[in-house]
């Protein structure tokens, strides 16, 4: 990822002949994909094994034409493009994703999840099920869950208490329930579009923000907020998606190959984020970027936790949040 967006006609000019993965199989079926990060990074890389799988077993069927660097803008954007369907593929935090689908936001919630082993179970089971269903009637095809590791606060200043944050203005996702959960904490939540956050922080509109590791180097927000707060409230979810309407045109071998090229790479993107936030992290601390514990965690969870109870109406109820957090 870049920390600020390129001008899209520029990179979607360029996008073609540097970034399609052409081989000297007949041009196939294109598929516009796009990523808001660059080719070293592990959400741009999925693509390309994705691309590798389906050159091997749908060869000449598919010509996916990978734009980068956010050209094609943040989440939301891109999630506008699928449903229009001006981009036929990318990868997308649920958050993003909740205000087509409020049940996703199930995923959000603060603290539910125990670990990395936590999620994935959860959602190869019902709930993963129950939540491909109504992303595709919002115009969106889950070929496969992903985890891009936990949210972690990052801040100009080691603010290691919940009172550490008050007052301050932080970044969040656009997204009613991240939005809640700051506010409770008594900071003041700005929605900005994930490129734009490196100067919204360098400049002061901001002065904190919540993201995975990987990402916090990604962007080089380690530049501008060096410190990374270890809270883990959130284990950032996400998804392989597609266009419906790219999808319906598919035949029933085309989707057979995609689904299965999507499987292989949603485990080989979870992998590469784990060796990406290792090798991040070190990044950031050769570059001047502190790793701090979180004080008082009880204090943490109880002032996140207030957010189960005002979405469980929302979500099917506080005994089914509770189920999920309980969940082997």
């Amino acid at each position: 990822m870049s920390p600020t967006r390129r001008e899209i006609t520029a990179s979607l000019l360029a996008a073609p002949a540097l970034l399609s993965t052409h081989t000297a199989h007949a041009a196939g079926r294109p598929v516009t994909v796009a990523s808001l990060f660059g080719e070293d990074k592990p959400e741009t890389r999925v693509w390309r094994k994705i691309a590798e799988i389906l050159n091997r077993t749908a060869p000449g069927r598919f010509d996916l034409r990978i734009v980068g660097n956010a050209a094609l803008g943040g989440e939301k954007e891109v999630a506008e493009g699928v449903r229009l369907g001006s981009v036929q593929a990318s990868l997308s935090t649920i958050s993003a994703l909740s205000g087509w689908v409020p049940d996703s936001q199930i995923l959000d919630l603060p603290f539910l999840f125990r670990d990395r082993g936590h999620l994935k179970r959860v959602l190869a089971g019902p709930l993963g099920d129950e939540l491909k269903g109504k992303f595709e009637g919002q115009g969106f095809v889950v070929l496969g869950f992903i985890n891009y590791g936990a949210r972690h606060l990052l801040a100009k200043e080691p603010i290691t208490t919940p009172a550490g944050i008050k007052g301050k203005r932080i970044r969040v996702i656009q997204s009613p329930l991240h939005t809640e959960l700051w506010s409770g904490l008594g900071a003041y939540p700005t929605p900005i579009p994930i490129p734009e956050t490196y100067n919204a922080l360098k400049t002061g509109v901001v002065d904190a923000m919540d993201l995975t590791k990987s990402a916090y180097v990604g962007f080089k927000l380690h530049e501008v907020v060096p410190y990374l707060i270890e809270t883990g409230h959130i284990w950032a979810s996400g998804v392989i998606y597609v266009s419906a309407a790219f999808w319906k045109g598919l035949s029933a071998a085309d989707k057979a190959a995609l689904s299965a090229a999507a499987a292989e790479g949603a485990g080989y993107f979870d992998d590469l984020i784990v060796a990406d936030e290792e090798a991040s992290m070190a990044k950031a601390a050769a570059e001047g970027g502190k790793v701090v514990q979180p004080q008082n965690r009880p204090a943490w969870e109880e002032g996140a936790r207030k957010v189960w109870t005002s979405f469980a109406p929302k979500l099917g109820g506080i005994d089914k949040i509770e189920a999920v957090a309980k969940s082997a």
